[in-house]
């Protein structure tokens, strides 16, 4: 006769946790394998997903020299600082569909908070849109005090010489920025500009006729308009508005859901409190700025596409060259040419000399939010200042490119930040399109 094997009298828990670990394993595989069937969406934090909207960064660093190098001149080029919405467009846009599901009784308790929120920004901006508001000036007073405590031998005497495009935000920009450092010391003299004189370095976006025709071909939007439909969600808006509420169609609905975002992400560069995490989840506000990235992307910097949107800035980069070269021959009067403009002023420049985290091509652009980052190239008050140094022991001139305060590396496979400015120069004319030399 056999004889039944007894079991363990454990057995039974044994088993089960043999089971539950089975299914854990199990569960593992399937989560990793939802999100390995996008390995492109982003997972970035609240401030960074405000995008170009973000205000300048607060936890700014003096950066330190070599003791063997003076500084000589700079060249400053800076976007406006923080200001009210540019236009009324997506508020006005955002007000009529929250009026509207109101009336038609869609409209959910979150829409109503919202229609208070986005009511009071329109209160706030009414004959303010596009100004910049008082943390814009704060910024530019900022990056002021710091130029001349980090640079103070050119801040002895010499002139400044600042320009500005016609733009009342950039205007007051060079204005807040000019006024400080005179603050700090009176006895610099200025020398200012601004006006549509000043277009073809500060808004070549406006006259280029390159790039007006790159627009009007529309060359960047079919491959933005595949992004956009496949990964705009409209969670979010249907959670203020309501299920029911008659979007019209699924562009409309995509488009009232980018109306929300701009809206709520451009709340901290005027001051107003708000969470997005209360009408957004993480994965909803990540999916959202990828759109708003992407469009600048394509319509801003280079790509596979076309190198037009970069090559408009080249212009600028002989400018900057020309007046480098006249600081090293001793011709230049101003120890500092300040320039303040636009994100679509310092984005192209950046794309075209290819500065780290600026310069992005790809045939894939659904990978752009992963390698090009918006919030890091153009928040408020962005700027590209090139320091010339000279070596004290032997004369020769460098030039350091810092990318919003923070050095940055210029030549490929060259670690390198102090760049002999022969090299330098060289490296920025080859980035200048064959056309302009």
């Amino acid at each position: 006769m056999y004889k039944t094997a007894k079991l363990p009298k454990n057995y039974q828990s044994v088993h089960k946790m043999k089971r539950f670990s089975s299914i854990v394993v199990s569960m593992a595989v399937v989560m990793s394998t939802v999100f390995a069937a996008d390995p492109t969406n982003t997972h970035y934090n609240i401030s960074e997903c405000q995008g170009s909207l973000r205000p300048y960064p607060v936890n700014v660093v003096p950066v330190q020299y070599p003791d063997s190098l003076i500084p000589v001149h700079i060249n400053h080029v800076g976007r406006h600082g923080a200001r009210y919405p540019s236009s009324a467009a997506n508020c006005l846009a955002l007000r009529t569909a929250l009026s509207r599901a109101d009336s038609l009784g869609t409209i959910t308790s979150l829409g109503r908070d919202l229609m208070k929120l986005n009511e009071h920004v329109i209160a706030q901006s009414t004959d303010r849109w596009g100004a910049l508001d008082s943390l814009g000036m704060a910024e530019q007073r900022g990056i002021a005090s710091r130029m001349l405590a980090n640079y103070l031998p050119l801040f002895t005497d010499g002139t400044i010489d600042a320009i500005s495009s016609y733009s009342p935000r950039a205007m007051m920009s060079m204005y807040c920025f000019v006024h400080q450092l005179d603050r700090l010391n009176n006895k610099l003299e200025f020398i200012t500009s601004t006006g549509r004189v000043n277009s073809p370095l500060m808004r070549p976006f406006d006259v280029d006729k390159d790039y007006i025709e790159f627009r009007k071909e529309g060359t960047w939007k079919p491959p933005y308009d595949e992004y956009f439909s496949g990964h705009c969600p409209t969670s979010a808006i249907e959670r203020v508005l309501g299920g029911s509420f008659p979007y019209g169609d699924v562009q409309a609905k995509r488009e009232l859901a980018m109306a929300e975002y701009y809206v709520i992400a451009g709340m901290s560069a005027m001051s107003v409190s708000c969470d997005p995490l209360k009408f957004f989840t993480e994965a909803e506000y990540n999916a959202l700025w990828s759109c708003f990235n992407l469009r600048q992307y394509l319509q801003r910097t280079a790509s596979t596409l076309s190198t037009v949107p970069a090559d408009i800035a080249g212009a600028l980069v002989l400018d900057i060259i020309n007046t480098t070269d006249a600081a090293v021959q001793g011709t230049n009067p101003a120890v500092v040419n300040l320039r303040f403009g636009h994100a679509e002023t310092i984005m192209p420049l950046a794309s075209l000399l290819h500065l780290p985290g600026c310069y992005y091509m790809t045939n894939y652009f659904d990978t752009v939010g992963l390698h090009w980052r918006d919030f890091d190239v153009v928040p408020m008050a962005s700027n590209i200042q090139m320091i010339l140094f000279r070596n004290r022991d032997n004369g020769r001139f460098y030039l350091r490119v810092d990318l919003n305060e923070r050095p940055v590396k210029m030549l490929p496979n060259n670690d390198s930040i102090y760049i002999p400015w022969g090299v330098a120069r060289d490296y920025m004319m080859r980035c200048v399109p064959l056309y302009m030399q």
